[in-house]
């Protein structure tokens, strides 16, 4: 196969498709979702073996049970698949949206009309349910698709992408308007972010060497986060029945995920009566902690942290904690170590509250809640395509309104600039 050749043409496909989007009526593409779904349900059987396939060739190239786990589809993920769906379908449709609209002197007026991006690169690894969510949120904001699975998901994407061009089709859309890259050659990512005439943005999924990746190579925009290293940080006025609460919740709901805390910072002045109760509801899960100096002078029986350990994204049952000298210290840490994701102060006072909401340079910044609440769902945006911690054009969960832009619309009735 000729890579570029290929993916030329899958590039002209999905900027033509593109733009027969760009004027789908909302009912139009809500019915394309809802046929999708459809489709997926019908699909069941075959999803089931496709995925088999891609079960029994990761067992055989020694994939281990977390990565296993995440390819698997089995009929309660396919359900989730489609009813993922019709959740997109039954959201609000950012695309047409017209906001500030003002007169102006000249008897124009003058607002902001929401536009699709044009055509979505993305490219993830593992999960196939991404497939069936990143198309559906790419048709629901009326942009094409060109879709870079993970070579291990290589069957069960091709089958899902079937579903989805049928469902598409029967709505009387372009079935290219969602492409699965067919071939695993690592070329093809190459060739696909390195397209700007055909792809307007792309969207990496996956781990940070993936994105590492992506980030040096492209030539067309990336919305990415690198790593999720969140943070909670224990003032010396916060209420340490909350501050246990949310410090174990931010830890330990789920490791694997990038809104999960991976430092603990404790004000000194707090430090020796909350970190005892800690380390007893940590014990409880297993979780290593690693600790600096004066956190060590509090716990027995916990290992040194290192510089490094500051930096990490552990993704398991390890945690971080420093003791600081007060809010300046802990703002000094976060300008440091802090990967730009999530983070959380546990005080009871309005000062400092503020202070950290103003200081803290994060995509998200949290008073008194866990970080495992950083997630387009828990914010209202009904699903979300990744989290970004670029400041352009989009940050934080990506959702709908995050895969728009906005264009000036004028609106005159002769006026000529004299």
């Amino acid at each position: 196969m000729d890579i570029k050749n290929y993916m030329n043409d899958l590039g002209q496909q999905a900027r033509a498709a593109s733009r027969a989007l760009a004027r789908a009526e909302t009912g139009v593409k809500n019915t394309a979702l809802l046929n999708i779904a459809d489709a997926i349900m019908a699909a069941q059987e075959t999803l089931i073996v496709e995925n088999a396939k891609d079960l029994a060739q990761g067992k055989k190239d020694g994939l281990d049970a977390a990565l296993l786990d995440r390819l698997e589809l089995n009929a309660e993920r396919i359900a989730g698949m489609a009813e993922g769906l019709r959740q997109i379908a039954a959201l609000p449709d950012p695309v047409g949206e017209i906001t500030d609209m003002k007169y102006h002197a000249s008897g124009l007026q003058i607002g902001k009309m929401r536009v699709p991006l044009g055509v979505i690169g993305i490219i993830y690894e593992s999960r196939p349910n991404v497939t069936a969510d990143a198309a559906g949120l790419c048709l629901k904001s009326g942009n094409a698709a060109i879709l870079r699975g993970g070579s291990e998901a290589k069957h069960s994407n091709l089958a899902i992408a079937k579903a989805i061009n049928s469902g598409l089709e029967k709505a009387g859309l372009p079935a290219l308007a969602v492409q699965v890259i067919e071939t695993t050659d690592r070329a093809a990512v190459g060739e696909l972010i390195t397209m700007p005439q055909y792809v307007d943005v792309i969207v990496p999924r996956g781990g940070k060497g993936l994105i590492e990746r992506i980030s040096a190579e492209a030539t067309v925009p990336v919305i990415k986060h690198l790593h999720g290293v969140c943070h909670v940080y224990i003032d010396a006025a916060a209420d340490l029945d909350m501050a246990v609460d949310i410090a174990f919740n931010s830890k330990c709901h789920r490791y694997g995920v990038c809104n999960a805390m991976e430092t603990l910072l404790v004000d000194t002045a707090v430090a020796a009566e909350v970190l005892p109760r800690l380390q007893a509801e940590y014990a409880k899960e297993n979780v290593e902690l690693r600790g600096c100096s004066r956190t060590r002078d509090i716990l027995s029986g916990i290992n040194a942290a290192s510089e490094a350990d500051w930096d990490e994204e552990y993704l398991a049952p390890i945690l971080s904690i420093r003791v600081v000298d007060g809010l300046d210290d802990a703002i000094e840490h976060l300008h440091k170590h802090s990967s730009g994701h999530t983070e959380a102060i546990i005080t009871q006072d309005y000062t400092r509250s503020r202070r950290f909401l103003a200081e803290v340079d994060s995509s998200s910044v949290m008073v008194n809640a866990s970080t495992r609440f950083a997630d387009g769902f828990e914010y209202g945006l009904g699903a979300e395509i990744g989290i970004s911690t670029d400041k352009i054009h989009v940050r934080g969960p990506v959702g709908l309104e995050g895969l728009t832009s906005q264009k000036y619309i004028v609106l005159g009735d002769g006026q000529v600039r004299g």
